[in-house]
């Protein structure tokens, strides 16, 4: 995969080029192909397993293949017969580990036997489950509570989410950072304030009733491609489907299905978006203000025409909202040229997508992280929910808000406590059931943990999953300070770079992956996950585990509660442990207005839903009615535009998913070989002196005396808007500031940072395959 070649890709999403990626990881070195093919037939079926990447929604009557080519890389990496055993730790010490790419790490396979750092020998060294447990039970009950963190990915299931969350309120704090917070937290504060719940209002069926969807900031060929069936559907079916993003994602623009041999045959496509519109990083806050005020608009020649039908409505807006009518002086008051100058768009085009928004019936607003990942965040997301209130677009069929969640349970353990903010997880009934006394002051979440590293408040750090010290901002300060912790507990099923920066007592645990059969005492386990529209889904493992050492995580959950404590028995662990039907029963105590029969339930064709308030126009808010919200602004950077300064947006790849690099091919993007990129307007490469091909470095330009760059960046001339960038997530985290992060959600912001180009060549370089 060294050869590098930048070359233009013309082809739809989907089609023959997902089909030729899949066939290379389905018959790859380290796959066994025929267990590959027998558990994709089980992917996101009633009676198999709940995809470990993305938390798209599972359809009652699944397609024959329904996964999607990233669902199915994830499958086959899950799948890989390679072994990090050992005798691989015994080669390789960890300082020289820490150089290799991250794709590198994975692609050694599944982790066998727990590890522990032995910083003698800079090496991992076996140890026995019974010697790891009673060393964190140890360190545990040695360090004072609120040092510790509990961090938890998006792909623990509900069980083990309940059972994480609970351990960490018996230990004694409410530190629960989760991916959410890298992602998605700007909507889990911007809903409830808007419309009274933290998630979205739409089920898979309404897009089947919808004729308008706006689309705002999400990469849906790259990030939840099964949802391209829906989209084609609607598409079909002559839906307008508009699209904002600053750069021209190509399952946006085309797709051609895989599973439909006529269009496969013929290479024919469906056209997805009837109309896309490229607008600055940042700029979305000024194009929904500018549909807004084109609405007004169309309301006042709708009122001077008594012919015409309202174009807002009124009945709505008068009955279940609250705060319009300063919304509408504020976004009267409002200058075109203003929109026009942070959108990048015109008004003619804003004006356009106002009219087709305007004539709609049921519209669906979805969105993903280009609106939550900018500093004024959760402006976005409440301002999304304004255009939906002004037309009544909650609470009726085809019409709702949609944001795209990524990790397949992310949204799941949040519902089940894993929360830093106790006032969203019912305490007084935790404490009834398990007799103890919860702390009640507010947790860290992933910003105040990498601050309390650096500036040594932090003491341990256990990973339920997830590649913290990767994900996270603030990388190299991050890094320098995280050896300095007294305990590192990490929970994987693969190698990964966090696993190489090590506290004083570090321990690598290896856990059972979804696709694996899980056999307590009382039988084969299923767990259970929530997807992106609040379903939720039973998930039954089949394959063979990796290793025979391997315990789930509930196990791994149980024998930590049961390590720090051994006497307490105020929580069955071990029965726990021996039936998960039995965790599904506490949930239930616990939340008994959303798990109503759990168990009952659990092979729900399309999974079950929970009930959300707003979808039946019940508005949990201090009003008792959904609230319109003036943002006071246009622009959700954060930071003013200044000569030489550009708008970083951090992407991922098409063959990547979250930190998980699968390969070195950006089809759609059409770069192979290498991930040392930066896509540029080539109107940007001229004025700033550049060639395509040259070798830069970006530095950040903020103002805090901290040098953060990164170098060994080709640039690449790309279709992204004037003065935007675009390069690679994470390679680029080290360009974001802790501090650089959304108002109220602290989501970093990394969808705005702001850069500055040089040709220093003595900035880091990301580790992979050179450009050259």
């Amino acid at each position: 995969m060294s050869d590098t070649r930048i070359h233009p890709y013309s082809g739809p999403a989907g089609g023959w080029g997902s089909a030729r990626s899949l066939a290379r990881h389905v018959t790859g070195r380290e796959t066994p192909t025929l267990e590959g093919v027998r558990q994709l037939q089980r992917q996101n079926k009633v009676d198999g397993f709940a995809c470990v990447s993305c938390s798209w929604a599972k359809p009652a009557e699944p397609h024959a293949a329904e996964f999607c080519e990233n669902g199915a890389k994830a499958t086959m990496w899950e799948l890989d017969t390679g072994r990090a055993d050992a005798d691989f730790f015994a080669r390789h010490t960890v300082t020289e580990l820490a150089t290799w790419a991250d794709y590198d790490l994975e692609a050694q396979g599944r982790l066998v036997e727990p590890l522990r750092f032995d910083a003698a020998s800079d090496r991992y060294v076996p140890v026995s489950w019974s010697e790891a447990f009673e060393l964190i039970g140890r360190e545990l009950r040695a360090l004072e509570p609120e040092r510790v963190v509990f961090y938890a990915s998006g792909r623990a299931s509900l069980e083990t989410s309940y059972m994480y969350a609970l351990l960490a309120r018996l230990y004694g704090n409410n530190n629960l950072p989760d991916s959410s917070n890298m992602c998605h937290e700007s909507t889990s504060v911007g809903l409830p304030r808007s419309i009274g719940v933290p998630v979205g209002t739409v089920l898979l069926e309404d897009f089947e009733h919808c004729d308008c969807i706006l689309s705002f900031g999400q990469n849906v060929g790259v990030n939840s491609p099964r949802m391209l069936h829906p989209l084609q559907d609607a598409a079909r079916r002559g839906a307008d489907i508009i699209t904002f993003n600053p750069l021209y994602e190509r399952g946006w623009e085309r797709f051609t299905n895989p599973q439909e041999p006529l269009a496969m045959a013929t290479g024919a496509s469906t056209r997805i978006s009837n109309a896309y519109f490229p607008v600055r990083a940042g700029g979305d806050l000024a194009v929904m203000h500018g549909i807004a005020k084109a609405l007004f608009a169309l309301d006042d020649a709708a009122q001077a025409d008594p012919s015409r039908e309202r174009v807002l409505d009124v009945d709505f807006i008068a009955n279940h909202t609250n705060g319009f009518d300063a919304f509408e002086q504020a976004v009267r008051a409002i200058d075109w040229r203003d929109i026009e100058r942070e959108a990048g768009l015109s008004r003619a085009d804003i004006e356009g997508v106002a009219a087709v928004y305007a004539q709609a019936k049921a519209s669906i607003l979805i969105y993903g992280m280009g609106l939550t990942q900018h500093r004024y965040g959760v402006d976005n997301v409440r301002m999304i929910c304004n255009l939906a209130l002004m037309r009544g677009n909650i609470g009726r069929p085809g019409a709702g808000i949609c944001p795209v969640r990524g990790h397949s349970n992310v949204q799941g353990q949040r519902t089940v406590g894993i929360s830093e903010k106790p006032e969203l997880v019912p305490l007084d009934r935790l404490e009834a059931q398990y007799g103890f006394s919860a702390p009640r002051n507010k947790g860290l979440d992933t910003v105040g943990t990498v601050e309390g590293v650096i500036d040594g408040s932090v003491h341990a750090f256990i990973g339920l999953g997830g590649n913290f010290v990767r994900a996270a901002p603030e990388t190299e300060q991050l890094e320098a300070h995280w050896k300095h912790l007294a305990l590192t507990v990490q929970v994987a099923t693969k190698l990964n770079r966090s696993h190489l920066v090590c506290g004083r007592t570090a321990l690598l645990l290896p856990c059972l992956g979804r696709i694996e059969r899980d056999v307590q005492r009382s039988g084969e386990q299923c767990v259970t996950v929530e997807d992106s529209t609040t379903c939720i889904h039973a998930s039954f493992g089949t394959s063979e585990p990796a290793s025979d050492q391997l315990l789930s995580e509930p196990a791994i959950v149980a024998g930590i509660a049961r390590a720090w404590k051994p006497d307490d028995t105020r929580v069955p662990w071990q029965a726990w442990v021996d039936d998960y039907a039995l965790v599904r029963d506490a949930i239930e105590a616990t939340y008994p207005d959303q798990f109503r029969d759990f168990n009952a339930r659990l092979h729900t064709p399309g999974g079950f839903p929970r009930p959300i308030g707003a979808r039946e126009r019940r508005w949990e808010t201090p009003s008792g009615k959904a609230e319109f919200h003036v943002p006071g602004r246009l622009c959700a950077t954060g930071f003013e535009d200044a000569e030489g300064r550009f708008r970083l947006l951090t992407v991922r790849s098409n063959d990547q998913f979250n930190t998980t690099v699968y390969g070195y091919r950006d089809r759609f993007r059409g770069i192979e070989g290498t991930r040392r990129v930066v896509l540029m307007h080539e109107d940007d490469i001229a004025e700033a002196g550049l060639t395509a091909g040259e070798q830069i470095a970006l530095v950040a330009d903020a103002e805090d005396g901290v040098e953060r760059a990164v170098g060994g960046l080709r640039v690449v001339p790309y279709r992204v808007p004037r003065g935007c960038i675009a390069a690679y997530y994470p390679e680029c985290n080290p360009l974001v500031p802790v501090a650089h992060h959304a108002v109220d959600s602290h989501v970093p912001a990394a969808k705005s940072v702001p850069v500055r180009i040089s040709r220093r060549t003595d900035a880091p370089v990301p580790a992979g395959p050179s450009p050259d």
